[in-house]
């Protein structure tokens, strides 16, 4: 593995520990617009590709940092029992009843260009575990490779990257995003345990290796399809009131305040608030 940097090409034996620290001691790691301090897009990122030794080192490295975090996250056993069990109960239900309309979008995905309709990328959930989360493919083929070619036009003020005229987006796929088609197959990680209903967005490896130990509070309980943010604006909220608004609701977490978030998610998914 080569891992591009703005110096030179690290290999994979110089991707260590030290490396993944010495990222995340970066006090400032979002670029600002000369002379007005204003915070814009990470337009570089150190690594875009993660083998299983740089995601496990990535893993080792979140563990050790939220065992320090002043974060505790509400809810206790009864809690989490119960909302395992939800998770599956409703996952297994949506499953049921939307593989259907699942296998037409996905032939319709094959026939525009002829390649597979699902795609699959390394995220992270609870504790920095990374796991495969799967979406209908909104892209084309090589999708990931090109990132390199569009990451310096990234329009958010955060880690995560957002374009609203990505060139990699196929025609077909921008339609599924405004309407939040393309996240259905998550229903499968959901049901496998390694997301739930309501829970922060599953970050990228390469957005991670860049959090301050505060944003990284926001990996510690299991990642989901949607929380505040994505009731709130989704593509449109700043990256720290993001960060903020996951480690309110890791704080608060509880039956009634998950209950609540579903209806409001349905809510800005009909409206398409901040679907980009």
């Amino acid at each position: 593995m080569a891992i591009e940097t703005k110096e030179r090409l690290l290999t994979e034996d110089e991707v260590t520990q030290d490396f993944l620290e010495s990222l995340k001691r970066d006090k400032n790691p979002q670029p600002t617009i000369p002379g007005k301090g204003e915070k814009i897009g990470v337009t570089n990122y150190p690594i875009l590709e993660f083998d299983d030794r740089a995601l496990s080192l990535l893993y080792d490295g979140v563990k050790e940092t939220l065992r320090h975090s002043k974060v505790t996250p509400a809810g206790g056993v009864v809690y989490e029992v119960v909302k395992r069990a939800f998770d599956i109960a409703a996952s297994a239900t949506a499953l049921a009843i939307l593989a259907l309309p699942i296998g037409i979008v996905a032939l319709a995905i094959y026939i525009d260009d002829k390649g597979n309709p699902f795609f699959s990328q390394v995220r992270l959930t609870k504790n920095g575990k990374p796991f495969r989360m799967y979406k209908l493919r909104t892209m084309c083929m090589d999708a990931e490779k090109r990132f390199a070619e569009v990451q310096k036009e990234n329009q958010t003020d955060g880690l995560a990257f957002k374009n609203d005229h990505d060139p990699r987006i196929t025609r077909l796929g921008g339609v599924l995003r405004r309407l939040s088609i393309d996240e259905l197959p998550q229903l499968v990680n959901v049901l496998m345990g390694q997301m739930s209903i309501i829970g922060p967005r599953p970050p990228l490896p390469r957005e991670v290796v860049l959090y301050t130990p505060e944003q990284m509070d926001r990996l510690l309980v299991k990642g989901g399809l949607s929380c505040i943010c994505q009731t709130e604006g989704r593509s449109d909220v700043e990256f720290d009131k993001w960060v903020e608004g996951d480690v309110r609701y890791i704080k608060t977490r509880s039956f009634g305040l998950d209950l609540k978030l579903m209806v409001k998610t349905v809510g800005a998914v009909i409206l398409r608030k901040g679907a980009r």
